[in-house]
């Protein structure tokens, strides 16, 4: 049989399109940006914790995808399940039926979850997630109001928007979901006064700000867990990004001993090839939301239960089991921050390290000596947050370490790296951030 496409025949005659393509027809702005702050590479492959460009350079990838790829990158397991998926001619998405995948993936995720946890949906992302878990809430206890932490990432589509604490996403897409509002994260008491007027159908929390990584103290989580039981509001933790080990526990809500009734997942789940997302649900939810045979497809997904991203999340999880991921990230992200944090005291631009396993933020902050004052403050009138990108920058372009600001208009580098780093990357991400650091210090030329 004639083979009427071939991918590596394409991708080889328009390699030099990728940035007018999308100037044409995708983000132009982005790929602007990119060019300007010399991000613009090439990659032709990835694998583990690395990238590759066409000149055959790697690039120590610490952002893994915004945290997609916790096993690295091309994982074998992962990717020779999904070619036996392929094989194997599964009848797909017939909707009308109880295919086997999903209830095996969704017995893996409740084995993993507290003992409360007991039912699954399955949707396409994080921010699908977030939107199911709202409506649960609301129908789970016949309230309308949703609470959320300041600073707060939920997702992009309108009603995770609705919870999102980032006036520079939220600014023009308004109005947006009704009846959402903000608690100051780790403020016990602002949380027990919204809760007192009794019409607070659920707390969504990251227990790790994705933006700027910040926490709350240890205590806090427990007695917001504890009051939020006391006036009937539903606990949900958005574990997007925290959860699947990132923090050295599977989900991050297990260093407190947290038994949310709504659990939302998705990111590492995918294995880093086939989007997935998942809301996880006590049975007391579950059966306000499904309560009928009438309601049983009163929410659902149309790709929510593909065998591709089923598969994808059954082969990602015997991976973290046969390869002991989640503690691995624990050891690798105590390894990375007691490298980090004797440079707290050398480098007077790093204020703090903060995180837990491999979910690391950087504070830097205004120096004490007058020139390196001086210079900061010159910066920072430029636009608040410019020092950031002044090490991001120069860790890419000199050392091919790749990661993020954490945030708009903060002074804090965040770290993902993938969980399966180990000390090499570690060694090679400290080398790079003191290099940087250094020249910082000398007369901030970066």
């Amino acid at each position: 049989m004639t083979v009427a496409f071939d991918l590596g025949g394409l991708l080889e005659e328009r390699a030099g399109d990728r940035e007018h393509l999308h100037d044409e027809h995708l983000n132009g702005k982005l790929a602007q940006v990119l060019r300007t702050i010399g991000f613009d590479r090439n990659y032709t492959s990835g694998a583990g914790c690395y990238l590759y460009d066409d000149e055959g350079r790697d690039y120590l990838d610490f952002l893994a995808g915004f945290g997609v790829y916790a096993l690295g990158r091309s994982h074998p397991v992962v990717k020779q399940a999904l070619h036996d998926a392929l094989e194997a001619d599964l009848p797909n998405l017939v909707q009308m039926d109880c295919s086997l995948l999903p209830g095996l993936l969704g017995e893996a995720l409740v084995k993993r979850s507290h003992a409360g946890i007991r039912r699954v949906f399955f949707c396409n992302s994080g921010t699908e997630a977030v939107e199911g878990a709202i409506k649960f809430a609301r129908r789970a206890t016949g309230r309308t109001r949703i609470l959320y932490c300041d600073h707060a990432y939920h997702g992009l589509s309108t009603g995770s928007l609705a919870l999102n604490g980032g006036k520079e996403f939220r600014n023009g897409f308004g109005p947006l979901l009704p009846g959402c509002d903000p608690v100051p994260l780790g403020d016990l008491a602002a949380l027990e006064r919204e809760l007192a007027a009794g019409d607070v159908a659920a707390f969504v929390f990251e227990p790790i700000q994705g933006k700027g990584v910040y926490e709350a103290a240890d205590e806090y989580w427990v007695e917001a867990e504890a009051a939020c039981r006391r006036h009937g509001t539903l606990v949900v933790a958005d574990e997007v990004q925290t959860g699947l080990g990132r923090t050295g526990r599977f989900f991050c809500h297990d260093h407190w001993a947290l038994r949310p009734d709504i659990i939302t997942v998705s990111k590492a789940l995918s294995g880093g090839y086939v989007p997935v997302g998942a809301v996880l649900t006590t049975e007391a939810v579950w059966d306000k939301v499904y309560r009928s045979l009438d309601a049983a497809l009163v929410h659902s997904s149309t790709f929510g239960s593909n065998a591709l991203a089923m598969v994808a999340g059954l082969a990602t999880l015997q991976v973290f089991d046969d390869e002991d991921i989640v503690d691995r990230a624990r050891r690798t992200g105590d390894l990375l921050v007691k490298a980090l944090q004797p440079l707290v005291d050398r480098y007077e631009l790093l204020h703090e390290v903060r995180g837990k396993g491999l979910m690391v933020g950087l504070q830097f902050g205004r120096p004490t000596s007058r020139g390196l004052r001086l210079r900061w403050d010159a910066l920072e009138r430029v636009r608040a947050g410019m020092f950031s990108q002044l090490v991001v920058v120069p860790l890419f372009d000199r050392h091919r370490v790749l990661t993020q600001v954490a945030a708009d208009g903060v002074n804090i580098v965040k770290l993902l790296p993938p969980l399966i780093a180990g000390e090499e990357e570690v060694d090679r991400f400290v080398g790079a951030l003191e290099d940087v650091l250094d020249d910082a210090h000398k007369g901030m030329g970066l």
